[in-house]
């Protein structure tokens, strides 16, 4: 099942480290097929308030969005980013194929 990776980054500083980290990221991306859906482009805000830019990246599993971020490659240029933005990062499984909320709000409305 699909799984993402998904970034909240704060303040963003443009900074020669950053545009490093940018340029090389890809190449730690390819060996679990991951691919970027989002990459920081400004965001509505439609409802509550929010700063920052937005990341989002998917895999085809949990296991390939693990193994990513622990990899040596991408942990070799995380500090280029986090020395100099701020920002969570949340890795999760998407939904299956013809998920339907109302089952998860039949299975909610029992559970009260």
């Amino acid at each position: 099942m699909t799984a993402y990776a998904f970034a909240h980054l704060h303040h963003s500083a443009l900074h020669p480290d950053v545009v490093e980290y940018i340029d090389r990221i890809q190449d730690t991306l390819d060996p679990f097929r991951g691919r970027f859906l989002l990459h920081g482009p400004p965001a509505e805000v439609v409802e509550g308030s929010f700063e920052g830019n937005l990341v989002l990246i998917a895999f085809p599993g949990l296991a390939e969005a693990r193994a990513w971020y622990a990899s040596p490659a991408y942990r070799e240029i995380l500090h280029l980013r986090t020395d100099h933005i701020a920002g969570d990062i949340v890795l999760a499984e998407g939904v299956a194929p013809g998920y339907d909320p109302r089952a998860t709000a039949a299975t909610l409305r029992a559970a009260l």
